[in-house]
This record gives C-alpha cells, structure tokens and sequence, in this order.
C-alpha cells in the first residue's frame, strides 16, 4: 500500500481501516482485493484492485459494480479528509506481487523482481521464473526465502529484500487469462 505523504496539506490517513471497509464490500460482489493505495497525482487517487474471486482479473461489469457499491461506504466512513477520485480496475497483465501469499500463488510464472537498495545482494533486478520460498530453520537470523530461476542459475532472495515485484506478462501460442 501506498501513502504519498508529501503533500503539504495531506493528514496520516490509515490505510488498514480504509481496507476494512474495502475488504467486505469486493468479497460480497464475489472479488478478492488485490491492493489499495492512496495517492497525490495532481489530486488524490484512491485505486483499488481486485479479482474476481479464483481467477486473475476482473472485467468492467465486476469494476463498476464493485465502484458502485464502494464510494458510498467510503463516503460514510468518511476515513479520507482530502477530496479523491476512486478508480477500481483489475491488477492487468503485469500484476504487482505482495507478499508471500502471492510468492506461492504464482509459483511457476515468470515475475520481475527488485530488491531494496540496501540489500546485500550485489545483483537488484531479477526477471525469472518464482520457486519455492523456504521458511527459515529454527534460530536464523533470516526470513523466508525465494528461489528465482534465471535461465539455468537459481538465486535464492530473502523476502524482506524485495521491494518490488511483479508478474511479467508472456504471450504464447494459445496462451489463455484464467
């Protein structure tokens, strides 16, 4: 989730609660939401992404409906002090990944990942196929990892390094969106 807080007139505003009235709303129309991020583009932007529910995307009738029913539950939470624009649209092609839910999820598929800058690793971009992620042993220092295939090289990422990470979309000869 994203807070630009750079704006001058812009007061904390707290991204959890502003899910808890998300959350109930997408599921009762049959989604799962994605993300949620809040952000000053010349105005403020609420997105909201989502899926419909066992799939990875979301058509313009579930978006809408979707919008329809969630402006005026944001509205009556009134969680949101600065006047914004709200936008529900599906994650596209090139899905942002979070967290280790989504590792698992679309293990197999090929994903751009990008580390920290103050990562120890030497290499910051990767753009492979995700692995496993191992949980670390009893008393390691270090989180859960992920295995990142390259070509014939396999890395293995910490995922507390990982900054950035999306699905990379590949077009093959009867390729089909679930």
């Amino acid at each position: 989730m994203t807070f630009d807080q750079t704006h001058p007139k812009a007061s904390p505003i707290d991204m959890t609660r502003v899910r808890a009235v998300i959350e109930p709303i997408v599921r009762a129309h049959g989604a799962d939401l994605v993300s949620a991020e809040l952000k000053n583009e010349s105005g403020w932007v609420l997105r909201v992404f989502i899926e419909k529910s066992g799939t990875e995307g979301a058509d313009l009738e579930l978006c809408a409906n979707v919008s329809r029913d969630l402006s005026p539950a944001l509205d009556v939470a009134d969680l949101i002090a600065q006047h914004y624009n709200l936008e529900v649209s599906s994650p596209g092609l090139d899905r942002p990944l979070f967290g280790e839910a989504d590792f698992v999820r679309f293990a197999g598929r090929k994903a751009k990942i990008k580390l920290r800058h103050d990562s120890a690793s030497t290499q910051k971009v990767f753009i492979g196929e995700l692995g496993a992620i191992t949980s670390p042993q009893a008393g390691a220092p270090e989180g859960a990892v992920l295995a990142i295939r390259e070509g014939a090289r396999t890395h293995e990422v910490p995922l507390a390094d990982i900054e950035k990470a999306r699905l990379v979309f590949e077009m093959t000869k009867g390729s089909e969106r679930k």
